[in-house]
């Protein structure tokens, strides 16, 4: 059974591991410092918010979401970060963690949760047309 939860102290050795994993596979290096700030605004909801996904008392899957205004609705809610470990993919870990989001989404009064993908991520993208529904929009980042 998948208990998924707030993250907590006991969780950061595992949550690291995982947020490993996830900046690797998208091929953003990030130094320990990034890492250990990230940790402490997750821990604190400082603008970020995090959940674990527990199989077996051990963290297995990692989501991290916020809220934010947009001009057309006064709180939507981007689920900014979703991994699992290789090991249990397939077991619906990445699902209950969408479905937690969208449960937070609904109780802080969100009017829409959306997230982003990279476009050969098809393993991912194969669960996300299932679960929610492509609009078409691709990304640009300027360069800051």
């Amino acid at each position: 059974m998948i208990e998924v939860r707030p993250l907590a102290d006991a969780d950061h050795a595992a949550w690291s591991r995982l947020a490993e994993g996830y900046k690797r596979f998208y091929n953003t290096p990030t130094s320990a410092a990034e890492y250990e700030q990230a940790w402490q605004r997750l821990r604190r909801a400082e603008g970020v918010h995090g959940l674990g996904a527990h199989l077996g008392g051990q963290l297995v899957g990692l989501v991290h979401y916020l809220f934010h205004t947009s001009t057309w609705a006064p709180c939507v809610c981007y689920l900014q970060d979703l991994y699992t470990d290789e090991a249990c993919r397939g077991r619906g870990v990445a699902r209950a963690l969408i479905a937690a989001v969208a449960q937070a989404a609904r109780a802080a009064g969100a009017s829409r949760l959306y997230w982003l993908t990279q476009e050969n991520n098809r393993t991912a993208r194969e669960l996300y047309d299932r679960v929610a529904q492509y609009k078409g929009f691709i990304r640009y980042d300027h360069p800051l």
